[in-house]
């Protein structure tokens, strides 16, 4: 009997323990898909009650960041919460039950909308405008921001809090961060500001992200390259003026700068407030070297200025001096008065004597003499030394010019 007396005492306590759902909280709420009671007004029992919207934003990945459109795309993830006062139960009816989750059709939600997006292609990915300091290029670091507010409700009806300070969303962004790219996190800063229009006053909460560029890419790919190029324009002073193989060697290289430019032209944006360094990087380099080719030109001008003024004088004393002493040991032994040009091929035919071969050698000689010894004060000498004067000159403005340059623009980026 005692057994039989404590099975059926089992038996009552198990069948008098309730059984719960999810659906009967909803059946106690009287909520539906049909019911717009809690999905149409504001959820408050006093409409002079304002509602508390709690904020978080995270950064999840920065997709893409683009300096020409000015536009900046990341991934990210915003937590909303707020109090439903219309919507209570007690959960020792309901076998303590605390949460229930809904489709968010079934209750109302806040106006949240962005100043700054452009659009907003899936839930989390975003394009939104950022003005963008593009003057350090590439060594600079952006900042954009993400501006959250209400469009219909002010701050009577609607005030917005953040959730978390600079320093969490900061720390939680970083711990989520799954691809950074080109450009490298840095922090996420969180300010609040009430904004006052005529027709009432609206909360704003600001989300500035700063981000670094990482300039590996553009170091290797353009900043190098010119100033290899640069070197070059330097070595070729060491190429001898007399030849014509220096002004080339100048084109060559100043035509690939600018195809550099033509770069250049593709990254940056065609409007800045300020002019890029990178941009006054080139500019300045392709000035100097266009200089220099300049005055390549002038000294080689001056040098063959100076070679034709020798050949001038050569040809003069040739003709008043030695060359009537060649003509007249070259009609001995014919017989003939007549002093022809042709009448010199029989006589190096025939062979010419010991006496005629000394003249020669002697007139060469002397026209030796004459184009490596010519007067210092003389015309010809003039013009090479001006032309030796002039390289040496300009190859100091262009070294003392290229290192001043180049520290500046060193000092400037790391600023």
């Amino acid at each position: 009997m005692l057994i039989f007396a404590l099975f059926l005492f089992i038996i009552e306590h198990v069948s008098a323990q309730k059984v719960c759902c999810y659906q009967d909280v909803l059946d106690h709420l009287n909520m539906s898909r049909k019911s717009e009671v809690y999905s149409t007004t504001r959820p408050v029992q006093d409409h002079t009650h304002p509602t508390v919207l709690h904020l978080d934003l995270v950064l999840i990945a920065i997709l893409s960041v683009s300096e020409k459109a000015q536009t900046f795309s990341p991934l990210i993830w915003i937590q909303m919460s707020w109090n439903h006062e219309r919507i209570s139960w007690d959960p020792a009816r309901f076998c303590g039950i605390t949460r229930v989750s809904l489709p968010k059709e079934f209750l109302w939600k806040p106006d949240i909308f962005i100043y700054e997006m452009v659009q907003m292609e899936e839930v989390l990915k975003m394009v939104s405008i950022c003005k963008m300091d593009v003057h350090k290029f590439p060594f600079d670091t952006q900042s954009c921001n993400i501006t959250i507010t209400s469009v219909i409700h002010s701050v009577i009806e609607l005030r917005l809090v953040p959730s978390s300070n600079s320093s969490l969303v900061t720390q939680f962004s970083r711990r989520l961060m799954q691809t950074q790219g080109e450009w490298e996190f840095l922090s996420l800063v969180v300010s609040t500001e009430t904004i006052d229009y005529d027709y009432g006053h609206w909360d704003q909460i600001t989300y500035t992200i700063s981000m670094k560029r990482r300039p590996l890419l553009y170091v290797i790919n353009f900043l190098l390259p010119v100033l290899f190029f640069l070197c070059l324009d330097l070595s070729s002073f060491l190429i001898s003026d007399h030849r014509g193989d220096k002004l080339g060697f100048k084109v060559t290289v100043l035509l690939a700068i600018s195809v550099l430019l033509l770069i250049l032209n593709d990254i940056l944006p065609s409007m800045s407030n300020r002019t890029p360094l990178i941009a006054t990087y080139c500019i300045v380099i392709f000035a100097l070297m266009l200089l220099s080719l300049l005055e390549t030109v002038l000294v080689t001008y001056l040098m063959e200025k100076d070679s034709r003024t020798l050949l001038e004088n050569a040809e003069q004393k040739w003709n008043t001096g030695m060359g009537g002493d060649f003509i007249h040991a070259s009609t001995i032994g014919n017989g003939s008065g007549e002093e022809t040009p042709h009448e010199l091929l029989p006589v190096a035919e025939q062979g010419m004597d010991s006496d005629v071969l000394l003249l020669l050698l002697a007139e060469l000689r002397e026209m030796r003499s004459l184009m490596s010894t010519l007067s210092p004060g003389g015309k010809t000498a003039y013009w090479t030394r001006l032309a030796r004067r002039t390289n040496i000159a300009f190859f100091s403005f262009y070294i003392t010019t290229v290192s001043l340059f180049l520290m500046f623009m060193f000092l400037e980026w790391n600023n």
